[in-house]
């Protein structure tokens, strides 16, 4: 394999030094109109191409913000991504994806994989529900910011949606429409996000006289499709079913939606069912799904704005470090209701 051009080598066919090399390529209105040329002939004659990484960690400046979410498979998270690349773009920096997984060590691996690329700062969908992960890397001086989370005990900026309000709309509406007796389908209990749901869940059965025995919660490993597939296939074998579910995520809930239409029961006629975070499927799926919707592309934008920021101001490398304010903001879900959940009791 070819070894890669270097400045040296621009140098030695150019017949100069390596620092009018370096000028020549960072302040060229320092070199001499003929210099130049030679220079800039011997670049393009052996393909030079300068590294910027090497460039960056000189400058002790990134133009790459690292991204770490639970599922790229997720419609969610590309959503997430997308606001936060139109964001870093106008910004001039780039930005590096990178998939947990839903899982805690390939979560650490990503944040080390970060600190070691001496990336701008990181946007974080955090996995590791001790909280550790974020402990080891805050020791780099990285900036982050957290997208859908709000994680205990940190006081870092963070972009979420009020989940306790969303789970409220979901299960008001069933009760809205008669139901008394309703599953949720959750996921790892460790994940804020599912806790905070079933909170507003409960509060809402509370609201109108209901106990929490009105809600059965039906844990799942994942938060995908076949997740639950699994728990609709679980719920079918209740002696006892539910006339509603309300499921923590879309992907759950379209899961769900499956195991129903595979069992010939009728949905929302036998089975009302609500989803979490309104993704493109919940709309175009065979029934379509009533879901909490997340303003995704928001949450991704407005945290890659904070982390710019945070790191132009007080942040590795900012000009008027000290002066960045921590904030955290909060957005309003919305109840999206189409027919998955339109069954009169």
């Amino acid at each position: 394999m070819a070894q890669p051009v270097g400045i040296k080598d621009v140098a030695r066919a150019a017949g100069v030094s390596v620092g009018t090399v370096s000028n020549v390529i960072n302040r060229p209105d320092t070199v001499a109109t003929e210099t130049r040329a030679r220079v800039l002939s011997a670049i393009d004659r052996l393909g030079y191409v300068r590294s910027e990484s090497a460039r960056q960690l000189r400058a002790g400046r990134s133009r790459i913000m690292g991204l770490l979410v639970l599922d790229m498979g997720n419609p969610f998270f590309v959503d997430v991504a997308r606001g936060a690349e139109r964001a870093a773009r106008d910004a001039g920096l780039g930005v590096m994806v990178c998939n947990s997984a839903e899982s805690a060590g390939e979560e650490a691996e990503y944040l080390s994989l970060f600190a070691e690329q001496r990336v701008r700062g990181v946007l974080l969908t955090p996995a590791d529900a001790t909280g550790r992960n974020i402990a080891s890397f805050r020791r780099h001086g990285i900036p982050f910011v957290l997208v859908d989370r709000v994680s205990e005990g940190t006081t870092e900026c963070s972009v979420s949606v009020d989940d306790v309000a969303g789970g409220a709309l979901a299960v008001r509406h069933l009760i809205d429409a008669g139901h008394r007796s309703i599953a949720y389908v959750s996921g790892p209990p460790g994940f804020t996000q599912v806790r905070d749901r079933r909170t507003g869940a409960l509060n809402a059965l509370a609201e109108a006289g209901l106990g929490p025995e009105c809600l059965r919660e039906l844990a799942t490993e994942r938060l995908d499709v076949a997740a639950g597939r699994d728990a609709g296939a679980r719920l079918l074998g209740l002696a006892e079913r539910p006339t509603a579910v309300f499921c923590a995520n879309d992907l759950l809930a379209l899961g769900v939606l499956q195991a129903m239409y595979a069992a010939g029961v009728n949905v929302p006629e036998d089975l009302a069912i609500v989803g979490y975070d309104d993704i493109e499927f919940a709309a175009a799926a065979a029934v379509p799904l009533t879901s909490v919707r997340q303003p995704a592309v928001t949450m991704g934008a407005l945290a890659a704005e904070m982390l710019l920021e945070e790191t132009e101001e007080g942040g590795a490398g900012g000009a008027g470090a000290g002066r960045h304010e921590h904030r955290r903001v909060v957005l309003q879900p919305e109840l999206v209701v189409r027919r998955s959940s339109l069954s009169a009791r």
